[in-house]
């Protein structure tokens, strides 16, 4: 299951995870991020034991987004060791998130 990361939380959820952690980028009137939502969350469910899998929305939480300068949606980065290890932009397939995911993790 995914988690929620907002401004907030997203120093202690993220940054300083213990394990890899994949942020998936969105916003709720952006189709292809809709698109992405189903694989997202089976990425969540099958790497469980191995990555933290959760999702931020852009609008509520612009500075992340600027930050790490997150300019399409949807975006996919991956945080390993509070620093970001592998970035994905648009809409990807399983397949793909597995190979960002292996490649890093």
């Amino acid at each position: 299951m995914e988690k929620i990361f907002t401004t907030e939380n997203f120093k202690k959820e993220v940054l300083q995870s213990a394990k890899p952690v994949l942020v998936d980028f969105y916003a709720d009137w952006c189709g292809p991020c809709k698109m992405m939502a189903p694989v997202v969350a089976e990425i969540a469910e099958k790497y469980a034991d191995t990555v933290t899998v959760g999702k931020l929305n852009i609008d509520e939480n612009m500075d992340i987004a600027q930050n790490y300068r997150v300019m399409s949606i949807p975006t996919l980065i991956l945080y390993k060791g509070g620093e970001p290890a592998g970035r994905m932009v648009g809409l990807q397939d399983m397949e793909e998130v597995e190979e960002l995911l292996q490649a890093t993790v």
